[in-house]
């Protein structure tokens, strides 16, 4: 199958390679700097770079014929590893950053075990993300994109025009968005209609992150699918889905802000061997002020993404892509 050449991109096909090719050079170009271990920027460009890339491998699965080695499984091993060691340095800096100037002397010290804890850690992911990216799987995947970007191979549908097949393509990713059970956190359903539960004080908020973090975190995640798909088709539409993928954004930041106070409590506590209430008061009074805070950045989100006419406008903004060919 013939491409179409980079300023008549239309075919599905034409936006499979496209977004191949541009994940793969962003992940090979942070490479050498993530080896050397020289720059946090550099790993984490290298992880999105990789999630991306998985993204478009998987998404785009239907179009394209990729090599064994380009597999959503070894991709997926890949970024974990590069993941695991980016989260101990958003770690490192938030400890660093938002808390410690915010604490007693006694306290500020205290987080000295923390620190040390978090060196040696890091230390040994740093190592395993060193064997990730000189083993043969990381190689062969490496050799299978190259080979199939110099010699790319597709599936009948990838003859397709993109305007054609793009709302099939991105509609059951926003329903299984819309449709996460995590919507229906804190609130109750009176006669079928969703209500939120508002005024929660932050003790009931907290027990309720408490028993039903894991489901806004799967949340969190499917958002970010749903974004980097989204992202890959902007100039195929216009402000409306601009917008969308802007609240969806803040919604996985939210979120996310919520999963990375709850993962450093927990971490903490593992830490000091007890509830760190003990150990860092100061400090866990803060972590419950900053869920707090998220909690109430969530509310109007969820609210607005629970009525029937945002839904149905989502929906609508996808089933109407720019016609013609974009440039």
């Amino acid at each position: 199958m013939k491409l179409a050449t980079q300023t008549t991109v239309k075919t599905l096909g034409d936006y499979a390679y496209q977004a191949i090719e541009k994940h793969f050079k962003k992940t090979l170009k942070w490479e050498k700097s993530v080896k050397k271990d020289e720059d946090p920027e550099a790993l984490h460009q290298m992880r999105v770079g990789m999630r991306r890339l998985r993204t478009a491998v998987t998404r785009f699965g239907l179009a394209v014929d990729v090599p064994k080695p380009v597999s959503d499984k070894n991709i997926g091993k890949i970024a974990r590893r590069l993941g695991n060691l980016r989260d101990l340095d958003v770690l490192k800096e938030s400890l660093e950053n938002n808390y410690k100037p915010n604490l007693p002397r006694k306290e500020q010290e205290s987080l000295q075990t923390a620190f040390t804890a978090l060196a040696k850690q890091r230390e040994d992911v740093q190592s395993s993300v060193q064997k990730t990216l000189n083993d043969e799987s990381y190689k062969s995947l490496k050799d299978a994109l190259d080979n199939w970007l110099e010699k790319p191979s597709y599936q009948p549908l990838a003859s397709v025009s993109i305007q054609q097949v793009l709302p099939d393509l991105l509609l059951p990713e926003v329903s299984n968005f819309l449709l996460h059970p995590g919507w229906l956190i804190g609130t109750e359903i009176v006669e079928s209609e969703v209500k939120i539960q508002k005024n929660w004080k932050p003790k009931k908020i907290e027990k309720q992150l408490t028993t039903e973090g894991e489901s806004l975190h799967s949340l969190r995640k499917e958002a970010k699918r749903i974004r980097y798909q989204m992202e890959l088709f902007t100039d195929l539409y216009g402000e409306s889905y601009a917008a969308y993928i802007t609240e969806v954004k803040s919604i996985q930041e939210i979120l996310g802000t919520m999963q990375d106070s709850a993962v450093l409590t927990d971490w903490l506590a593992d830490v000091y061997k007890s509830e760190i209430q003990t150990e860092l008061p100061t400090f866990a009074n803060l972590l419950t002020e900053n869920r707090y805070q998220s909690w109430q950045q969530w509310q109007p989100l969820q609210e607005r993404y629970l009525k029937t006419e945002t839904r149905h406008s989502f929906h609508l903004t996808i089933l109407h892509p720019l016609s013609g060919v974009i440039s």
